[in-house]
């Protein structure tokens, strides 16, 4: 008895103790954090910037991230904008930090070299150091723009065939070896199916000038052109709005998209009909998507160059194309498998 007695006067205060203990509250997990840098097209260009947005509004929404909180973007007024914007996400230790466009590249270079232990994707472009070696934190997406612009030659070859007309145009923002794989492509499909087609070729000078944009599409419609291809981020704007005017006045004529679909930004009239034929689409989302989440999995791909394709549908024309014909679409979708497959090699290098 004396020992049960003992036992229990030992064990009531260890019960009394353990009873008034607190549980601790399990740690909350930090949430994954996404920041895109815009150049100067801004982040409504209709065109890369915010496709590539779109791409990463996306992934925070099938994760549960918040926007403006997890994920959020700064736009970048000029280019002298870029390392500092580049740098205050980097000083908030942000998950990743996405930049879209080949403006990025020294900028990119100089951030990602201070900031080593930093994630970085940059969309098209590869940047490496000084003496060519990949850089470990930073993943670099391109795109196979020649094969995509081939298919959009395609259908603007045979739809301009199919109405009689045979003069179609091609305008381009910078020119360098980049876009003039838009043109390149482009000249290439065209004249796979309409080996006659006459191919007006304007640059711009510029990637953020609608009006010049404009311009250059009143010169080549006034010259004959039926439908014009651009790959002029923002400039190309310019192009689709004087598409949508002469349509309004009912000149048929027409205007292709690129980066993303571009079909609702050529919509006019109260019929809600587009002047934008098709468009060539850079899966930008995608990328920005697909390397978020590799990096929210722990497989972040830095210090490798990501292709995206014809093959991996990385390029292509939208699902939805109301201003094509099921037998143009059909005969598109025909040189897409024989490009897919290397049955068909586009080359890089314009034609003229």
């Amino acid at each position: 008895m004396k020992y049960r007695v003992l036992l229990l006067a030992l064990l009531v205060p260890a019960l009394v103790m353990f009873g008034c203990q607190k549980s601790e509250p399990a740690p909350v997990a930090k949430a994954f954090t996404v920041g895109l840098v815009t150049d100067v097209g801004g982040i409504d260009d209709k065109s890369f910037n915010q496709g590539t947005w779109e791409g990463v509004v996306k992934f925070a929404a099938d994760y549960g991230l918040v926007k403006d909180k997890d994920v959020k973007y700064l736009q970048s007024s000029a280019e002298q904008d870029y390392v500092p914007n580049l740098s205050t996400f980097a000083d908030e230790k942000l998950d990743i930090i996405i930049a879209p466009g080949f403006l990025f590249e020294s900028a990119m270079r100089e951030v990602a070299l201070k900031y080593t232990e930093q994630k970085f994707l940059i969309i098209d472009m590869v940047v490496t150091t000084a003496d060519g070696a990949m850089i470990p934190n930073i993943a670099n997406a391109v795109f196979a723009e020649h094969e995509g612009s081939f298919l959009v030659g395609v259908a603007a070859g045979l739809k301009a065939k199919a109405d009689g007309k045979n003069t179609l145009g091609f305008i381009g923002g910078v020119k360098f070896a980049l876009i003039e794989k838009f043109q390149a492509g482009f000249e290439q499909g065209v004249k796979a199916v309409f080996p006659e087609a006459k191919i007006l070729v304007d640059y711009a000078d510029s990637f953020i000038d609608a009006a010049k944009g404009q311009a250059l599409a009143q010169k080549q419609y006034n010259a004959g052109a039926y439908i014009i291809f651009h790959a002029a981020g923002a400039t190309g704007n310019g192009m689709i709005k004087e598409a949508k005017e002469r349509q309004e006045k009912g000149q048929v004529v027409w205007g292709i998209g690129v980066d993303k679909d571009q079909y609702s930004d050529g919509v006019f009239g109260t019929a809600g009909k587009s002047a934008v034929l098709t468009s060539m689409m850079k899966r930008v989302d995608v990328a920005a998507y697909d390397v978020a989440k590799a990096a929210k999995d722990g497989t972040f791909p830095g210090g490798q160059v990501l292709m995206f394709n014809l093959k991996n549908k990385g390029v292509g024309i939208p699902n939805e194309n109301p201003n094509l014909s099921a037998d143009i679409v059909a005969k598109v979708n025909e040189y897409a498998a024989k490009i897919g497959s290397g049955e068909i090699v586009v080359s890089e290098i314009p034609a003229q």
